[in-house]
């Protein structure tokens, strides 16, 4: 059995990892683009969506009951997540805190993978991955390569930052 040693500067994790961002914030601008299409960020049609969840789906009780509380606020919520949605997207397609986003684009998706718990008709893989590729883009430095980090990080006072938070 051979170890496999560690990615050299020459190497196409660089390439992979900003490939797999790419690809995160087009399936958000994709999701985006649906849900505005079918009228999911409206204040009804976004209650109705979560409704369906708690009343079908086998999530914790704890968390259908903060599922009720974003329901009741849809009128704030739904706008919320929309805007959220689309900033991902835009963000990660550019490579601007890359990082950052990354790693709240996997908490987000997390959330709905738990919201989607035993829903009819929800596939429950479907956002095990996209979770996982958000949380490697956010340890990968992915912003670096044909994204605006690498730049911006470059510019004071960002350069004094410590190296976790530039990536």
């Amino acid at each position: 059995m051979s170890v496999t040693p560690a990615p050299r500067s020459g190497s196409a994790q660089p390439l992979v990892a900003a490939a797999l961002r790419v690809t995160l914030g087009v399936l958000f601008l994709s999701v985006w683009a649906s849900n505005l299409h079918k009228g999911l960020y409206s204040t009804h049609g976004y209650q109705g969506l979560i409704h369906r969840y708690v009343d079908t789906g086998s999530a914790p009780e704890p968390w259908k009951a903060l599922m009720r509380t974003v329901a009741d606020a849809a009128v704030v919520t739904s706008k919320a997540q929309l805007v959220t949605e689309l900033a991902f997207g835009l963000f990660l397609l550019a490579g601007v805190a890359t990082r950052l986003v990354a790693l709240g684009a996997a908490f987000f998706l997390g959330s709905l993978w738990l919201s989607e718990i035993g829903v009819p008709h929800e596939w429950i893989w479907s956002l095990v991955f996209p979770t996982l590729v958000a949380f490697a883009v956010s340890l990968l430095s992915a912003g670096r390569v044909f994204g605006l980090d690498r730049w911006l990080l470059e510019r004071e006072p960002l350069r004094r930052l410590p190296r976790w938070a530039r990536g």
